[in-house]
């Protein structure tokens, strides 16, 4: 979305449009060292798109399922692990490990994830 009372894209925006650029324009007609170089570039300008447009809500859904399990961060989590705290939550605790690996994954690079969604052949 623009900011409208700026009148300026956002920075999603401008991210998307070097990264459509990158895939639109320079891939089709790119070879070699270009071509890699151009599709390495928008795939981090894909990461940092979904970064800007997920991060924030990810990290504020992990720092509440670390709270339910009394960890004000990983250090902390890592610990109670670790010292046994939480062997009677194991089942929480693989489920927290389980989600924001999910979360990180669909930042980085979410086709894994489309895998996840297909049946066993």
């Amino acid at each position: 979305m623009t900011d409208l009372q700026r009148g300026i894209p956002t920075t999603v925006e401008l991210v998307r449009a070097v990264r459509l650029f990158l895939q639109d324009e320079v891939l089709p007609e790119a070879e070699g060292k270009l071509r890699f170089h151009a599709r390495v570039s928008a795939n981090v300008l894909a990461s940092v798109e979904r970064e800007l447009e997920h991060g924030d809500g990810y990290r504020e859904a992990h720092a509440r399922r670390l709270a339910t399990l009394g960890a004000a961060d990983d250090a902390e989590l890592a610990d109670a692990i670790r010292d046994g705290r939480l062997d009677d939550r194991l089942a929480d605790v693989v489920a927290l490990l389980r989600e924001s690996t999910r979360e990180r994954v669909a930042i980085t690079n979410p086709r894994y994830l489309a895998a996840e969604d297909e049946p066993p052949s």
